[in-house]
């Protein structure tokens, strides 16, 4: 199943994940390059809850260009599968080898702005990051590293203390409590 079809196929959780599904599905078919950053209003992105066995910890990572703990994911650069793009992402940012889906389905979507900044030297106009996110699993026992170009620590954090860990408002409110509320939901 394409990711086109998979984003059709998904039921939303709620009204931010709705709408922002809408907005994706429409700058999917009316916009090629939507999976190269190349795009400067909009490209695919992949992100991951990473969540240990008991599904009582997350992963996070201290990312240097927000200058807060989140999530871990990128863009997907040309790539289509998304999940592969999100395990990637995990092993290069965090060193853990064994990681793995809880389930291949996606887990959540959401349209994330960002602002303007300096990459490698260059400037990167604002823009939207058209995100998939997949809950993912791995051993909190497994040793970590950080990936020095993008973040400066790895670190495992109880769900709720995940989401305090965050300095960005807005994700806290609208994109780690969401995930922890589902992911509670689907182990009841």
């Amino acid at each position: 199943m394409t990711i086109l079809e998979q984003l059709e196929a998904y039921q939303p959780y709620n009204e931010q994940e709705s709408r922002d599904l809408s907005l994706i599905l429409s700058f999917l078919k009316s916009n090629p390059d939507a999976f190269f950053r190349e795009n400067p209003v909009a490209h695919m992105t992949a992100s991951a809850w990473v969540v240990n066995p008991d599904k009582d910890r997350v992963l996070m990572a201290y990312h240097n260009l927000y200058d807060s703990w989140a999530w871990l994911g990128g863009h997907a650069d040309g790539e289509t599968d998304l999940l592969k793009v999100a395990l990637k992402e995990v092993r290069e940012e965090s060193g853990i080898h064994n990681v793995r889906p809880v389930t291949e389905e996606i887990f959540s979507v959401e349209v994330l702005t960002v602002d303007g900044h300096v990459k490698k030297g260059s400037y990167v106009s604002s823009h939207l990051h058209l995100n998939v996110t997949y809950l993912l699993e791995a051993d909190h026992r497994e040793s970590l590293r950080s990936k020095a170009d993008e973040n400066s620590a790895v670190s495992w954090f109880g769900l709720d203390e995940a989401v305090a860990a965050s300095s960005e408002p807005w994700f806290r409110e609208h994109i780690y409590e969401k995930l922890n509320r589902k992911l509670r939901n689907m182990t009841k």
